[in-house]
């Protein structure tokens, strides 16, 4: 008897897991300032309880930062570790290196890195910054409303659960977008419900 395909596999917990849906994918950020933060302070923090809350307050006290070029122009005269109360050198550094990086691609509103970031032009740059891998990459595309997977320690935990061999990270996104398809369902929705569950969150 053939073995269910890793994409059947995770699929099928879904829907044990997690019902039918309907799932809604992330709104992300219309605030390039949160864009760059969130995806450069994200990884290892409590999202909900820790980094959420501040990029608000980031949204709030820099509205001008609504743009990359708004937000470089914050970064040159204000310490962003200070702003997001958040002492990472490492990850201001990013954030950074990232701000320069879409401004040197002409890179300024959502739409922009919107369009930007499906290009593999676009991907390679991103991933030649310093702390950036592929799940950041996919990660930074939701958070302006692309549809992807960015497959982080949740979803590789749920693929566990679901039976799931170890597999790559290329390997794994593109079961789960299978299992999205097969379920008729976003890939980045059924990401957000399958992180939300992992989370403790409603799926919803």
């Amino acid at each position: 008897m053939t073995s269910p395909s890793p994409a059947r596999q995770l699929a099928d917990h879904v829907r044990r897991v997690l019902g039918d849906g309907p799932f809604r994918l992330p709104g992300g950020w219309f605030h390039m300032g949160a864009v760059i933060c969130d995806a450069s302070f994200q990884a290892r923090t409590r999202y909900v309880s820790t980094l959420r809350p501040r990029l608000l307050r980031l949204q709030e006290e820099w509205p001008d930062a609504v743009t990359v070029r708004g937000f470089r122009d914050r970064l040159a005269t204000h310490d962003l570790a200070v702003a997001m109360d958040f002492r990472s050198p490492g990850k201001v550094a990013k954030a950074h290196d990232i701000t320069d990086l879409l401004v040197a691609e002409g890179v300024d509103t959502r739409e922009d890195l919107h369009a930007w970031i499906a290009r593999p032009a676009g991907r390679a740059a991103l991933r030649a910054v310093k702390g950036v891998g592929p799940k950041s990459v996919d990660y930074m595309g939701n958070l302006v409303g692309r549809s992807q997977v960015a497959v982080d320690v949740h979803l590789r935990a749920f693929a566990t659960d679901a039976g799931v061999p170890q597999l790559g990270y290329g390997q794994l996104r593109a079961a789960y977008e299978e299992a999205a398809a097969l379920l008729g369902h976003e890939p980045g929705a059924l990401e957000h419900a399958v992180w939300r569950t992992r989370a403790g969150l409603d799926p919803a």
